[in-house]
């Protein structure tokens, strides 16, 4: 057990890179977790990685190149729909813990405890000070270790799920789960660019752009707003869109107006602008002094 040490974050970006160059197209997202995710936080030195995939059969025909960079494939372990690795033996210096994209509570799970721990400083502090006590109580008895730490994980897991809102992470899984570049002829590419959208009923609507050789493409945003309509509602309350190399991208000026034409309330909708930090701005923000106001009035 040491003291948190800001060389983790580097060595899981550098990790990241070799995941991703493993699991190429199945990759949706990577995660850094754990205590090595949480700032000022003691930790064993142990990096851990959290990565949400298409096809986890994918992985496991991968399996060898993870050998290779120096990782154990122990395949669940423990917890169905996972696949489990790890580096180092017994002086473990890394884990993977690999999802697909339908297993969102597992994933939420684990980031939720993060972003707690990230904020609650005195349950960080709490948490540190127990894993310290734990550590020289068990100091070659790793199963004595976890135990001693389970019914504060668990406790605080449960408040985690409470504070935590998912919303932009099943948003983005869901538009990047959809998005693959298809051919439909020499003429229409799909799938570059994905989007999500919620509603304020809770509903999730996905669309991929489609473009083509004529004036008639449509955005991502666009598709997923009106299988929205098709299917009855109107009212947004988050949107996202997705590029090709899974960064986030702001709706273009003709999304935009779309969506302010749908509803009085239309100024509130939430625009994600950066997935790791969450951060988001109202679409009231992006088109100010927008011209149709008066007309739901």
């Amino acid at each position: 057990m040491v003291n948190y040490d800001p060389s983790w974050q580097l060595k899981y970006e550098h990790e990241k890179q070799k995941i991703r160059a493993i699991l190429d197209s199945n990759l949706l997202a990577v995660y850094h977790i754990g205590s090595t995710a949480v700032a000022n936080l003691a930790a064993k030195p142990i990096i851990d990685i959290m990565a949400v995939v298409r096809d986890l059969s994918l992985v496991d025909i991968n399996k060898a190149a993870f050998e290779k960079i120096g990782y154990e494939y122990l395949g669940e372990f423990g917890i169905k729909g996972r696949r489990y690795l790890r580096k180092g033996g017994d002086e473990r210096t890394h884990q993977i813990h690999i999802f697909k994209y339908d297993n969102l509570d597992e994933v939420i799970r684990h980031l939720a405890f993060r972003d707690y721990l990230r904020v609650q400083n005195d349950v960080c502090a709490e948490y540190a000070k127990l894993k310290k006590a734990l550590a020289i109580k068990f100091p070659y008895d790793i199963d004595g270790y976890c135990d001693g730490k389970d019914g504060f994980v668990k406790e605080y897991e449960q408040k985690a799920l409470a504070f935590y809102d998912s919303s932009w992470d099943r948003l983005y899984c869901a538009a990047r789960s959809i998005q693959t570049r298809r051919d439909v002829s020499p003429f229409i590419v799909a799938g570059p660019v994905a989007s999500a959208l919620m509603t304020v009923n809770g509903n999730i609507y996905t669309g991929i752009c489609i473009d083509m050789a004529c004036s008639l493409g449509m955005c991502a945003e666009r598709n997923a707003i009106s299988t929205m309509i098709t299917n009855g509602e109107k009212h947004i309350s988050k949107i996202l869109a997705v590029n090709t190399d899974g960064a986030i991208i702001v709706p273009c000026g003709s999304c935009r107006e779309f969506m302010m034409q749908l509803s009085k309330d239309s100024p509130k909708i939430e625009v994600l602008t950066d997935y790791e930090s969450k951060m988001s701005v109202s679409l009231g923000s992006l088109v100010p002094n927008w011209w149709g106001t008066d007309q739901f009035s």
